[in-house]
């Protein structure tokens, strides 16, 4: 299981020990109305997790996408990179809770690096993520918008198979 973890939409991929990609979607959490506080976004998530859990019982590794650590001049404020962290945490321990398993984080650099994914300096490194999951999951579906661009979940459902693809690899090597 890759999961991209988000306080707005949380990607997440299965992957089968043959390598192919089962199952890759999106919750998506944005709503302030259905989704109030950091809480009610993981009560979501875990019910989520247990659908998983209960339609998908072999899960054996989990592997998710290590939150910023640090500030970048034009991203996220203090306060949101704490946010994220807090809710990171709260998905990774409902992880090792529910399926017994501690998650793996993975930084999003070193799981691009290591499924083949060259990111010249300059380049748009979530948009060359994509593209590549486009050319290399068969059953990767992606929707746009009216203008275009990619609807909101894709690109995290493509980083959570960037992820798990870079997980597998890691779990293949220690089994």
């Amino acid at each position: 299981l890759g999961l991209d973890i988000s306080t707005s939409i949380t990607g997440y991929t299965i992957i089968s020990e043959q390598g192919k990609v089962v199952v890759c979607g999106h919750w998506d959490t944005r709503n302030k109305k259905h989704f109030p506080t950091i809480y009610d976004k993981a009560h979501y998530v875990k019910s989520s997790l247990k659908q998983i859990q209960k339609d998908y019982r072999k899960i054996d590794a989990i592997y998710i996408e290590q939150s910023l650590h640090s500030f970048r001049s034009g991203f996220s404020s203090a306060q949101t990179l704490s946010t994220l962290s807090r809710f990171n945490g709260m998905v990774s321990w409902m992880c090792w809770d529910m399926f017994g398993l501690e998650p793996q984080m993975l930084a999003a650099t070193s799981a691009r690096k290591n499924i083949g994914i060259k990111v010249s300096r300059g380049e748009n490194a979530k948009q060359k993520s994509l593209q590549f999951i486009l050319d290399q999951v068969p059953n990767f579906v992606i929707e746009y918008t009216k203008s275009g661009n990619v609807r909101p979940g894709y690109m995290d459902r493509s980083d959570s198979c960037v992820i798990a693809k870079a997980g597998y690899l890691e779990w293949s090597q220690k089994s």
